[in-house]
């Protein structure tokens, strides 16, 4: 009867490659987001009136 191989390393490395690429989607979205408001407070500068809330 065979032995039943040890594939716990690659189950390990699964997880750290798909917790690694969320979290750089999760950084992404934050740093978009965070350009987004800046480019929002400029555009309120240079015009106020036409930028509501």
């Amino acid at each position: 009867m065979e032995a039943i191989p040890d594939t716990s390393g690659y189950m390990v490395a699964g997880y750290v490659v798909a917790f690694a690429t969320m979290g750089i989607y999760v950084l992404s979205v934050y740093l978009r987001n965070r350009n987004l408001q800046r480019d929002l407070e400029t555009l309120k500068e240079l015009d106020p009136e036409k930028i509501s809330k």
